[in-house]
């Protein structure tokens, strides 16, 4: 109960938080490379956010890093 100069103004009531369950995570059935594939298509929409520079261009060198790899895997065949 609040109260103001001997006055009830209100209750302050606590709601219980709910337990959270564990999440269960069933495995993705994707290969290698259309999980970098992803990967790079979110780093592409994601990178014009970034607003830190050094952050912009770290997240900017693991893109190139994933780029080159993809390209070299698509060479070998």
């Amino acid at each position: 109960m609040i109260r103001q100069r001997g006055v009830a103004m209100g209750q302050v009531l606590q709601f219980r938080v709910p337990e959270r369950q564990p999440v269960k995570h069933e495995p993705l059935e994707i290969d290698l490379m259309t999980a970098v594939d992803v990967a790079l298509r979110d780093l592409d929409d994601i990178i014009p956010h970034i607003f830190h520079d050094h952050i912009r261009e770290q997240a900017e060198a693991c893109r190139r890093m994933l780029q080159d790899s993809f390209d070299a895997a698509l060479r070998a065949g």
